[in-house]
Parts: structure tokens; sequence; C-alpha cells
């Protein structure tokens, strides 16, 4: 059971074995190393770094700019500090501008509050309604110690009916006249016609029909309202050709079931009659 388990697993049993020969093959090309001179050169590796260390930081702390300034963690601590720099320049600049901002709106503010305060609001005033009230007839004082014949007297003067007679008149007078004025115009005016084209297709029997003899036919048709226009034959099939014929008709005179009728009761040349176009004029 173990065999077969361990047979399954991915393990890599010589890779020892593969190790040793690439040591080899590099102590071949580079000549064999000593444990010694590896300590020593990793000993080395290690004291150059710290003295490099400490070397840069000691250029940040004293702030000098030497040739070993620019390259190295030395160099990217000034480029830093000089990014730093600018940075709180062009801040202050910003907030020197952002303050000048602030007080320009605080003015806009506070002009437009003195001037909300200094126009007034206009109100919305409805309009007043007069209510004028009916005329009255004004009765003329009666003098004192009148005698009866002049009370008599001033009763039958009538001091406006006789004008609102007269006005009544004069007015009925010009409302005739306006009525009548305006029947004479609409008289005088001429009324639309409604008018349409229609383009008929008429079909004889069969190509023995003779076509000039059906055209006359459908020409001798005259109607109130009915133009003829202008006519073709138009060729169907099997060397039969329809007649193709225009018309006017105005549309309170001749309708199209009118024509179709009138046109079908030449039963010896016509078979039927077809509307191919009805246009509006």
């Amino acid at each position: 059971m173990a065999t077969n388990f361990l047979a399954h697993e991915k393990i890599w049993f010589d890779k020892f074995k593969y190790d040793d020969a690439e040591r080899r093959f590099y102590e071949q090309m580079n000549g064999p190393v000593t444990s010694g001179s590896r300590q020593e050169n990793g000993a080395s590796v290690i004291l150059r770094d710290i003295a490099r260390a400490r070397e840069n930081i000691q250029k940040s702390l004293a702030g000098s700019s030497g040739p070993g300034a620019s390259s190295g963690p030395g160099g990217d601590h000034s480029e830093l500090i000089v990014r730093i720099t600018s940075l709180e320049v062009e801040n202050q600049n910003l907030r020197g501008v952002v303050q000048d901002l602030q007080q320009a709106i605080s003015k806009l503010e506070a002009r437009l509050s003195s001037l909300e305060k200094s126009s007034p609001t206009p109100r919305a005033t409805a309009p007043q309604t007069q209510h004028v009230s009916p005329m009255r007839q004004v009765e003329p004082p009666t003098k004192k110690g009148a005698t009866p014949a002049e009370d008599d007297e001033d009763n039958d003067i009538d001091l406006f009916g006789s004008d609102e007679e007269e006005e009544d008149k004069e007015a009925a007078r010009l409302r005739e006249e306006r009525l009548r004025q305006y029947a004479e115009k609409k008289a005088k005016k001429p009324t639309l016609v409604a008018k349409s084209s229609i383009l008929l297709d008429v079909k004889p029997w069969d190509d023995e029909t003779d076509m000039a003899q059906l055209e006359t036919c459908v020409r001798s048709i005259q109607l109130d309202g009915l133009v003829w226009g202008a006519s073709k034959l138009v060729p169907v099939g099997y060397g039969i050709r329809k007649l193709q014929i225009q018309c006017v008709v105005e549309d309170d005179k001749v309708g199209t079931d009118l024509l179709e009728e009138e046109i079908t009761k030449f039963e010896e040349h016509v078979q039927s009659v077809d509307i191919a176009a009805f246009n509006k004029i």
C-alpha cells in the first residue's frame, strides 16, 4: 500500500544529484570557491552597505549637495524636500486666491442684501371692480310755497324719456344698416366649389372591341359639373388594351358612383370601370 501511494506522489527524490552536478559545473567554469572567501565577501558587502547608508544619512542631515547627492537614497531625499517646498509655496498661493474669492463673494452678498432691502417688492394688487349704480331719475327740488298749478307743470316734464327714445331709435337704425351691409358683402363674396380630379380605367370585353368607339361613348356622357380631360390606351395583356381617361368633377354635383353607372350603360363595349386615382383640387 505504501509503495503504491508513493508511486503516485510527485516527489523529486534525485534532486541532490542534479544540485551536485550544477555546483561542479559552475566550479569548473569559475574555479572552486572556499567557504572562507564566501564569508569574507558577504561581510565586505554588508560593511560597504552600512558605510554607504551612514554617508547618505550624514549628507541628508547636513543638507550638503555633493556629487553623490543627485543619485542614490540621498538624491531621492533631496528631491522629496524640493517637491515638498514647492507644494507648500503652491498651497500658500492657493490659500491666498481662495481668501480673495471669499472676500469677493462676501462683498457681493452684502451688495445684494442692501439692494433687496432698498428696493421694495411689488405687491400684486387685484384690480378693483367699480360698481356702477344705475342712473336714477333726479327729481327737481320743490319750492316751498309753490302753487298747485306749478306742481302739475313740473310733473308733466320728462327730463330723460325723450333722449332715451331717440338713442334707441338711432341704435336700431345703425344695427339694421350694418346687418344690411354685411349681407350684401357676403352675397358678393364668391363661394369656393370643391372639385376632384379622377383617373378612370375603362376595360373592354376583348381585343376585338373598337376602342375609338368606346372612348366616343364615354365622352358622350354630359353632366352638370363634369369635364372630360386627356385619355390614352394602356396595354393590359393578350392584345387587350384599356382606356385610361381623366375627368374633373364638382363634388356636390357628380360622384364616382354616378360616373360608373353612366359608363357601364354601354354594355356592348364596356366590361368594367375602376378608379385609378382620386385627388382633391
